[in-house]
Parts: structure tokens; C-alpha cells; sequence
């Protein structure tokens, strides 16, 4: 088995590379800069007995979405592909971004990119007779989340949840198409939220915790593997049961 997991230097998308490759897959490890970070999954895929590479490339550009479809096929015949990748806007320098800003980095990378790999790599596995793709999504994109990261959020990740069950239409019945959608994930945003996201993160679960990045790479795992041959076209939230509260007091992050 062989898989491609994009934004895969850290967080849930190395959660995933890993989990992954303890099932027995292959693992093409995409990053955009992050080659300390890629090369730590790369270390961890082979400490479990399986083969990595790392490709690194800025999917904001359709050359490189394209550049890495053809790499990853050349490479081994994938049969997993997790559209992970996305622009980090609320840790680090680009939370100083304008909304505009962040509304066009998002929209070309979380949407954009992920249509086109979608739709590039789903065409070869259909060439090849199977497959599964999985995208992210989140849990509050059908509710919504007051404020601009609510916003921005909800745009992006609603599109990438609604051309899921598109292209699972248009993939079938040789590749599935499923969407993940986590909620309150502790990467590295949720290591260092203040006191009262702390707070809101715990409230709005009902197990009463964050999630952790292998809380969703357990789940990913299962949607890409035959176990879930007859799941598709589905979005999955993954957030421990959503509990809706009043979010007066709260500061936008």
C-alpha cells in the first residue's frame, strides 16, 4: 500500500502519515518548508518498517500541485490520498494578516489545492481500479463560529466539504471520497491558546477534552482502509460530540 499525505510535517497530518504507516502503507510526506519537521516523519514512518520520502513544495502554486501528482505516481502506485494541507492564520506571523489576506492564502491552498490534487490523483487511481481520498473539513463550517477566523473557516472548509460529495459522484465506483471534520484539535494553536479557549475547547465537547491529532488519524485511517469500502461521499465530524454554548466573552482567535 502507498499513500500521500499532504501538510504532513507535524500535527494531525503527521498523526496521520504515522498511523498510516503502522497499518502497513507506504507514505509519501508532503510539506511546503518544513524539511526538519518532514524529515522527523520520515524518521518515525521508517522506525515502523515502512518506506517514506519527503516532497517538499508550496501548494499554493497549481505547477507544484501538479509536480507532486506526478512524483507520487511515479513513485508507487498510491492508493490513499489525504488532502491535509493548509494555511496555518492564527499562530506565527500571518495572524497579523489582513482577513483579505488570509481569506486568499486559504482559499488557494485549503480549497484550490485541494480540488485540483482531488481531481488529479483520483483520475489515476481510477485509471488504476481503486482508491480512496479523504480531505479535511470542520466540524462548525454547517453552524458556524462568530468572528473572522469563524468566518474564514467556514468559507473554506465548507467548500472543501461540499466538493467532496461532488467528486465522490464523479470518482465512483472505483475511488471513495470521504471528509473529515475535527473539531477542537489540540496542534499548535490549542498548545497555546489562552486560559478561556481552553475553557470554550472543554465546554463545547462532550467528552469533556480536546482532541488530539490521533484522535483523527485513527478515523482517517479506518475511511482510507477496505474496512470502509462502503462509506462514501460522507463527512465525518470527529470532535468528541459537538455541545454548542454561548461564546459571549470569548475573544476571537
Amino acid at each position: 500500500m502507498a499513500a500521500v499525505v499532504t501538510g504532513a510535517a507535524g500535527g494531525i497530518g503527521r498523526a496521520i502519515a504515522c498511523e498510516l504507516a503502522a497499518a502497513g502503507a507506504d507514505v509519501l510526506v508532503h510539506t511546503r518548508a518544513n524539511r526538519t519537521g518532514g524529515e522527523q516523519t520520515v524518521r518515525q514512518i521508517e522506525s515502523l518498517g515502512r518506506q517514506a520520502t519527503l516532497w517538499l513544495g508550496d501548494l499554493a502554486e497549481q505547477t507544484v500541485q501538479d509536480q507532486l501528482v506526478e512524483y507520487a505516481f511515479a513513485w508507487k502506485p498510491v492508493q490513499m490520498w489525504i488532502n491535509n494541507a493548509g494555511v496555518d492564520v492564527l499562530t506565527g506571523p500571518q495572524r497579523q494578516w489582513s482577513f483579505e489576506k488570509k481569506l486568499e492564502h486559504l482559499w488557494q491552498v485549503d480549497v484550490v489545492a485541494t480540488v485540483r490534487l482531488t481531481r488529479a490523483a483520483g483520475k489515476r487511481m481510477k485509471q488504476l481500479g481503486r482508491g480512496a481520498i479523504l480531505n479535511i473539513g470542520w466540524d462548525q463550517a454547517a453552524s458556524g463560529m462568530a468572528g473572522d477566523s469563524g468566518e474564514l473557516f467556514a468559507t473554506v472548509k465548507g467548500a472543501v466539504m461540499a466538493f467532496t460529495r461532488s467528486a465522490a459522484m464523479s470518482l465512483a465506483p472505483q475511488v471513495r471520497v470521504n471528509c473529515l471534520a475535527p473539531g477542537w484539535i489540540r496542534t499548535a494553536w490549542g498548545r497555546q491558546a489562552p486560559p478561556a479557549w481552553q475553557r470554550r475547547a472543554e465546554q463545547e465537547c462532550l467528552l469533556g477534552r480536546w482532541g488530539e491529532p490521533e484522535d483523527v488519524a485513527r478515523v482517517a485511517r479506518f475511511l482510507v482502509s477496505p474496512e470502509a469500502q462502503f462509506v462514501n461521499a460522507q463527512v465525518i465530524a470527529v470532535n468528541g460530540g459537538f455541545r454548542p454554548h454561548s461564546a459571549q466573552g470569548f475573544a476571537q482567535p
